[in-house]
């Protein structure tokens, strides 16, 4: 992005008028869990727990200031009452049914809502099993012409925005993870992709084609999976030509979340790492598309990179230059969408002997995720009005393998991550950025 494009503080537009959340994916357990409590908090049944937008503070000035405003009554976010959900699928179930399939949410949330998400019906998919072998699409476009797919995306944003009568849109992606792609030449400039895309290139893969068609329709594109889908230079070019914010990719949750609140503490503490083995056992549809190897070869890679970047072993090659990491993913269905992540890490310390760290975490894959998509949605919103475009690297802190611009190397570290969230904000509001450093620290003995 470019800083003499920004709005800032007053300039920025206001979020009015409805905002609409379109969803490939829109039957999963993580899409129906989100919507279903998005709606369950605007009621007032549920809280947004896990949610930054919601319950997140944010410091402003100096300590000594006591300026501690939520962040949603700091920045002008989009409320939670004007979001309007809507996406594809490959199966036809409404929410209310593809969520009692998921069997993440208690009967008695259900039910509370069981009319307004009986309402939300998934629009036909562009779908190739090729790129998601676990799976049978029924609630497919027909046939396998790329550029008709593309246009007939663009056709159901522009009729889903005028049916609900929508001021701005922004599109996640919740679907499978796909077969794992290279880089290739025809992902390097908007020209080559679009052309590939009329050829029906076989690696165009369909995620591609809905982030080709928000981009071309004015919509903000997240990548909620591991998929290369926007994160080729040709999906870059294009989101800067059409001046519209993209981020990704991966959802962080479950066992990476752990890994990126423990790694750094290590490196923090100059702790060495001999190994880190990490399994997990999941029964959702996720897990059985990670049941396939291509799928879980994309997965894989996600998951690998975090302590890499992380650790930093071309710093400090005497405590990790050669540490063992391994990841396996285990479909196991009577778990459902109740992931266990088990990690054994072998470290050490003063002197070099060995000491060991356990961790299982039961966790509830979707609960974790949902409100990781509802910050993505009003955060991504909000870069649109301020003027953002091109990757968002300020909202890494959401993605297991975060996008970022081709001369950098990738934050992963949690904690930097959110340091650079609120930073963003700050700049944008016309405060302060915290850097805990200032020179009347040491002349007047003010704390930062």
């Amino acid at each position: 992005m470019r800083e003499e494009n920004l709005k800032r503080k007053e300039q920025i537009e206001k979020p009015e008028g409805r905002l609409g959340v379109l969803v490939p994916g829109l039957g999963g357990a993580v899409s129906t869990t989100f919507i279903a409590g998005v709606e369950l908090v605007r009621r007032g049944i549920a809280e947004p727990v896990g949610s930054l937008t919601q319950l997140g503070t944010i410091r402003l000035g100096k300590r000594f200031e006591h300026r501690v405003p939520r962040i949603k009554e700091f920045i002008p976010l989009a409320s939670l009452d004007d979001l309007v959900f809507g996406g594809w699928d490959i199966y036809e179930a409404n929410a209310y049914e593809a969520a009692m399939y998921a069997r993440v949410l208690s009967r008695d949330h259900m039910e509370a809502i069981k009319g307004f998400l009986s309402g939300i019906v998934p629009m036909k998919a562009a779908f190739s099993r090729q790129f998601v072998k676990n799976l049978d699409g029924v609630h497919v476009k027909p046939g396998g012409d790329l550029r008709q797919h593309v246009e007939a995306l663009k056709e159901d944003i522009r009729r889903f925005r005028e049916d609900h009568q929508l001021d701005r849109c922004v599109m996640i992606w919740c679907g499978s993870t796909e077969v794992h792609l290279q880089v290739e030449d025809i992902h390097q400039s908007p020209q080559s992709l679009r052309r590939a895309v009329d050829q029906n290139h076989p690696h165009v893969a369909p995620s591609m084609l809905y982030a080709m068609a928000a981009l071309e329709s004015g919509v903000p594109f997240i990548n909620g999976a591991p998929n290369l889908t926007v994160d080729i230079p040709a999906m870059v070019q294009m989101a800067r030509e059409h001046n519209i914010p993209i981020a990704g990719k991966d959802f962080k949750t479950g066992q990476t979340l752990m890994k990126t609140i423990l790694a750094p503490g290590l490196k923090a503490r100059m702790l060495g790492l001999e190994g880190w083995y990490s399994t997990n056992i999941l029964g959702n549809r996720d897990g059985l598309v990670l049941d396939d190897k291509d799928s879980f070869k994309t997965k894989e890679e996600s998951k690998l990179s975090v302590l890499e970047y992380i650790l930093q072993p071309q710093l400090y090659p005497s405590l990790y230059k050669n540490y063992y990491h391994k990841v396996t993913i285990n479909y196991y269905p009577p778990r459902g969408d109740n992931k266990e992540g088990w990690d054994c890490v072998d470290i050490f310390g003063w002197l070099g002997y060995p000491m060991q760290i356990k961790v299982d975490f039961l966790c509830r894959d979707s609960i974790l995720a949902a409100p990781l998509i509802l910050d993505l949605v009003l955060f991504m919103d909000l870069a649109q009005r301020v003027g953002m475009s091109g990757i968002q690297e300020w909202l890494s802190f959401y993605f297991k393998s975060p996008m970022h611009k081709s001369n950098l190397y990738p934050e992963y570290d949690l904690f930097i991550q959110l340091m650079k969230l609120k930073n963003t904000l700050r700049y944008l509001m016309g405060e302060e950025q915290i850097t805990h450093f200032g020179l009347d620290y040491y002349m007047n003995g003010e704390t930062q």
